[in-house]
């Protein structure tokens, strides 16, 4: 089954938290170095990863904002699923 393209976003977003290089992402996202490329530009352009240079290696870390989203996004989700449970019928 094909991956959506925000699947992959989140996954390599995810993988970035605390700092990763460029193959730890590939190999962790199950992505080729072709694919990461074009994933890694866009969201260093759209602010949600910080590219930073360490003894001639690239690492890609995932920001302050992108966190703050995560955070906001699992609690919805939690709210979601308590919401959702069923509900036990008493006859």
């Amino acid at each position: 089954m094909k991956r959506s393209r925000d699947m992959i976003m989140s996954k390599i977003l995810n993988v970035c938290i605390g700092g990763a290089c460029k193959t730890k992402i590939v190999y962790q996202a199950n992505l080729n170095f072709r694919t990461v490329g074009p994933y890694l530009e866009l969201l260093t352009t759209r602010r949600n990863i910080n590219a930073t240079t360490k003894s001639n290696l690239v690492v890609y870390e995932t920001t302050a904002r992108w966190l703050d989203l995560l955070n906001n996004f699992k609690q919805i989700q939690n709210v979601l699923s308590w919401r959702m449970e069923p509900q036990s019928i008493k006859v």
